[in-house]
């Protein structure tokens, strides 16, 4: 989000050109095999950080969070473009308003400006799509935990589907499903925290 901010806020510079150049190259390698082997192949070849494997954090929090960075990365980048492109559209929508002119001839700072009053009323379409992205999240755990081994959710559901255990996958689905509508249900009571003209 503070990504799109600052694009929205530097609209039409090079700063804006940069942040928007930046997306497009995100959103290019969209595909999941895309994301992922372009992640190994500069892990593995650099040996920065651990390709696959998983470390309880009882080992140290370094070695817990190393092998973590690759798998999130892997599955976050095209949400973190997404979000970005989103909030700046929106924020470049509000910051036209005549309440914001208003603020800046009260004398208002910028990041005031910014974070208080345009933030806030751009947010409803931000947390949509960051809800959504939280739905797709679940199914692309699936993918990312098998191949990066790391033991959760995910792994546990392809491994039940290759075992044909039904009623553990029926039981995963279950879980998958209630989380979906749990997320789905704060975003909506969440709305109408950002906006009061909203009620239920």
């Amino acid at each position: 989000m503070p990504v799109g901010v600052l694009a929205a806020w530097k609209a039409g510079t090079f700063i804006d050109r940069a942040i928007m150049a930046f997306r497009g190259v995100r959103l290019l390698g969209a595909g999941v095999r895309d994301r992922l082997s372009l992640g190994l192949c500069v892990c593995a070849g650099l040996e920065w950080l651990p390709v696959q494997g998983y470390t309880p954090i009882s080992e140290g929090l370094w070695p817990w969070l190393e092998n973590l960075i690759l798998p999130a990365v892997a599955l976050g980048c095209v949400y973190i473009a997404l979000i970005a492109r989103i909030t700046r559209a929106a924020m470049l929508e509000v910051l036209q308003q005549d309440y914001i002119r208003t603020a800046r001839a009260k004398g208002i700072g910028q990041g005031g400006i910014l974070f208080v009053h345009a933030l806030k009323n751009a947010s409803v379409p931000i947390v949509t799509v960051i809800g959504i992205g939280i739905a797709l999240l679940i199914g692309g755990a699936v993918v990312t935990e098998s191949v990066f081994a790391i033991p959760g959710l995910g792994r546990l559901t392809v491994d039940a589907i290759l075992r044909r255990d039904y009623p553990l996958i029926q039981g995963l689905v279950l879980l998958f499903s209630f989380v979906y509508v749990l997320v789905n249900l704060a975003i909506d009571l969440l709305y109408t925290l950002l906006d009061p003209r909203i009620r239920y």
